[in-house]
């Protein structure tokens, strides 16, 4: 039995082989397979009047600031309502007062050393007159000296009652300043004494600004100044104020922005050395004023946001930055195929960008963010059917399927 068992699996192995050979597979012949196409979505280039738009930022600044200083020395005695942080104040408001008695004593005695000036210079001038009919009457030859005729006397009267006079004048100004008024219409921005307090001539009380106009300082860069109607003031011809560029504040303060019309009034004489960028100064009316729109009111030192009005540019071919790769390049749909174009980006902002070169009017740009493509890949337009070349591409591979099922059907 075990001789023929070496025989017994040499059968089985050939009737396997031959099971094999008469029942083998037949490979089924498939379509090739179709060439992937990227579906991309294009816009067509379109030149139009595109007005340039300036973002830039900065802090809200008093248009008029100082120091409100005491005049003269005393114990305040009293000080307005208003006289508190933040508080408003009108032109002309008497803020603090100061006590005024001792500087009222000294307007009497300066009154008094007046009327004393005047009484002197009546005696002078009696005594001239006297002296001057007495030399008549005596009929003497030849010319009296001017103190003789107490002219010199007369004239040292006179400039008596003049000294007496501009001393009255001051008393009375130093009472004037016992009370502070307000140069301006204004809100007090810090105070630095209150009532019952002893102050010093030249001591700083508080500091005050004006509430008319507050301004803003922004900072442009090089590449940006040149779409900007800058504001400049030349010597011999002044400032142009006629057309003056408008800027949008914007406060980001709250819940809400609140935008605010402003103006470019101002340019810096000079390019500022840490920044290396040139400054110009918005100003907007009335900030403290109750509005319709219930904005809140600016605060100063606070940041804000601005949007300044620049040139409009006809013709301009503008297109978004998604679109752009690196910064230096993007595709273009020709026929089909994608193409890689070089630009040259002019201006730009968070959004769009102002094409200098490589782009013209009527390229079909691709919005569709593609990453690294190769240029020559076969695409397909969202707005349209195949590209040209899919089509070929799709025919040759229809052709060689056919023909690979009538050979197999031959076969």
């Amino acid at each position: 039995m075990r001789k023929l068992l070496p025989l017994l699996l040499l059968a089985l192995f050939i009737g396997i082989t031959q099971l094999i050979s008469h029942f083998k597979p037949v490979a089924a012949v498939r379509d090739t397979p179709p060439t992937p196409v990227i579906t991309v979505e294009t816009q067509q280039l379109t030149p139009r009047d595109y007005t340039v738009v300036v973002n830039s930022f900065g802090r809200v600044q008093p248009r008029t600031e100082g120091e409100l200083v005491a005049q003269v020395s005393g114990q305040i005695i009293d000080v307005s309502p208003n006289f508190r942080d933040g508080g408003f104040f009108e032109a002309g408001e008497t803020l603090i007062t100061i006590d005024p008695r001792d500087y009222k004593i000294q307007v009497d005695i300066a009154a008094a050393e007046l009327a004393n000036a005047k009484v002197n210079l009546e005696e002078q001038q009696a005594l001239a007159d006297q002296a001057r009919k007495d030399r008549e009457i005596l009929n003497k030859k030849g010319l009296a000296s001017d103190y003789a005729l107490r002219k010199p006397q007369l004239a040292a009267a006179r400039s008596q009652i003049d000294a007496a006079q501009a001393k009255l004048a001051q008393a009375r100004l130093a009472v004037e300043r016992t009370e502070i008024k307000a140069p301006y219409a204004g809100r007090i921005l810090s105070r630095n004494v209150d009532r019952g307090v002893v102050v010093s001539t030249n001591q700083a009380l508080a500091r005050i600004y004006a509430t008319d106009r507050v301004e803003v300082r922004l900072p442009l860069k090089n590449s940006e100044l040149g779409y900007v109607e800058l504001p400049e003031n030349y010597r011999n011809a002044g400032s142009d104020q006629s057309h003056l560029p408008s800027v949008t504040i914007i406060n980001n303060l709250g819940t809400t922005p609140e935008r605010w019309p402003a103006t470019l009034v101002r340019t810096a004489g000079a390019i500022d050395e840490q920044s290396q960028q040139l400054y110009v100064t918005a100003q907007i009316e009335n900030p403290y004023v109750e509005n319709k729109d219930g904005r809140r009111p600016l605060k100063i030192g606070q940041y804000v946001t601005a949007q300044i009005e620049g040139r409009t540019l006809p013709n301009a071919i503008v297109i978004p930055n998604s679109a752009i790769y690196q910064g230096s390049y993007v595709y273009l749909f020709d026929q089909g195929l994608l193409q890689r174009t070089e630009i040259e980006v002019a201006w730009q902002n968070s959004r769009e960008s102002l094409i200098n070169m490589g782009l013209k009017p009527g390229n079909q740009l691709v919005l569709t963010p593609l990453g690294q493509v190769s240029s020559g890949t076969p695409v397909k337009n969202m707005a349209g059917g195949k590209p040209d070349s899919a089509k070929r591409t799709a025919e040759q591979g229809n052709k060689s399927n056919r023909r690979s099922s009538d050979a197999a059907t031959v076969n």
